[in-house]
């Protein structure tokens, strides 16, 4: 690679590709105007070292705009997870990881003493004369401890430490590493265990392949352990409210599923906000940082609100910042022609939460109740033509639909 420098702040990373790669809207002179030119050209280089076969450009009048191009139909695997390779390190964490596991491997079960005093023995020449004390080898031990690869026991009063052995054949699994490092969430896993097998053409293409996920696969893990051991968390999110101050917000929230957009691959966390009393939905790709709190004493009582409230949610919005109050309730009569039976189906495929029933030869209604029916709109849009009547107890909903509509006609006019 032309440029591998390691990184220290990740959650960088996954703002500049997010920012200029994806969206590809700002230059090198107005990233000037929000920083400097040199940080611009750093950070270009390093993410061009891992994404150098999906790179494109486009010149505007206000200068080369570049992003990422990329054909899911053509590629095997997502090129984001690259960017997890990157983690920093310094030489002696690095050395003392290896050697540890090296000495295990070797000698098998063993104290911390002995470790110490085997490390000395074995790798003389490597730490060139600075020894690990036996509290960054006890530090070390617990990492990887943490990572499964050793396991420790206690012995009286000593811990025994020694490796884990896997005896799992990777191959039997091969084509299922391929499919699941693509398409489920924390692909980034099986990416990583795809490095340990040969390399083979996958059979797998995909036509609807949601790559930007990806960067945020660290997010999600952290948002699942919290989940699975019922744990509130401190969220920091990028502020997007124009009438509040600062670029960060900073909530404390139980979180206690997680959604995935069908239409766009967007992955939300759903979640009590204590601040508002309420749920509420945060973006993945929004969240700056998730820091574990203590155990929710609720979790369950919320885990069941949760469940009752997703009747009453067409997508991810639940009508504003105050507490939802009653759902917004929308029916629209839907005529369907002879031989238009593909229509039906679409709509019983379709409706979700909503409901739909025959009302005579050629005409159905469709009835949902849900905390914000503007979310329905760009799914109500993909029916004009066949609408015969609608009818919303918010009425900013229709208004709008026939305010998009009148504007429609007018470009045929």
């Amino acid at each position: 690679m032309a440029y591998s420098e390691l990184i220290k702040n990740f959650e960088k990373i996954r703002d500049y590709i997010r920012e200029f790669y994806v969206y590809g809207f700002r230059s090198r002179e107005e990233y000037a105007s929000l920083g400097s030119t040199r940080s611009y050209d750093d950070e270009r280089r390093r993410v061009e070292s891992w994404l150098e076969d999906y790179i494109a450009f486009r010149q505007t009048s206000q200068g080369k705009n570049v992003f990422i191009s990329v054909d899911s139909r053509t590629i095997e695997h997502n090129p984001f997870y690259r960017a997890f390779k990157t983690k920093s390190f310094t030489d002696k964490d690095i050395l003392l990881h290896f050697t540890l596991l090296d000495y295990l491997m070797v000698n098998g079960s063993s104290t911390i003493a002995e470790i110490q005093d085997g490390l000395y023995e074995s790798y003389p020449q490597i730490f060139a004369g600075t020894w690990p004390d036996e509290s960054t080898i006890r530090k070390k031990l617990r990492e990887l401890q943490d990572m499964g690869i050793i396991s420790a026991r206690k012995e009286k009063r000593r811990m025994i430490y020694e490796p884990v052995h896997e005896h799992i054949d990777l191959k039997e699994w091969i084509h299922a590493l391929d499919y699941f490092s693509e398409q489920a969430p924390l692909g980034v896993v099986g990416f990583f265990l795809l490095d340990k097998l040969p390399a083979h053409e996958s059979l797998f293409r995909f036509k609807h392949h949601y790559l930007m996920g990806a960067i945020d696969s660290e997010i999600l893990c952290q948002l699942l352990v919290a989940i699975d051991e019922h744990k509130k968390i401190q969220l920091t999110v990028k502020n997007l409210l124009p009438d509040v101050e600062g670029d960060f917000l900073t909530y404390i929230n139980t979180p206690v599923s997680i959604y995935m957009s069908t239409e766009n691959g967007r992955q939300y966390c759903m979640g009590w906000n204590e601040a508002v009393g309420r749920f509420y939905f945060s973006r993945l790709d929004r969240i700056v940082k998730v820091e574990l709190l203590k155990e929710d004493p609720d979790f369950e009582k919320l885990s069941d609100q949760a469940r009752k409230e997703r009747d009453r949610l067409w997508g991810v919005s639940f009508g504003g910042l105050e507490a939802p109050s009653e759902p917004e309730h929308l029916e629209m009569v839907i005529l369907v022609g002879k031989g238009e039976g593909y229509i039906l189906q679409r709509l019983e495929r379709e409706k979700r939460c909503g409901r739909v029933e025959n009302l005579s030869p050629g005409r159905y209604l469709f009835t949902a109740d849900v905390y914000d029916a503007q979310e329905m709109l760009p799914w109500i849009y993909s029916l004009t033509g066949r609408i015969e009547s609608i009818r919303c107890s918010n009425p900013a909903v229709t208004d709008r639909l026939y305010r998009e509509l009148e504007k429609t006609v007018s470009y045929y006019e």
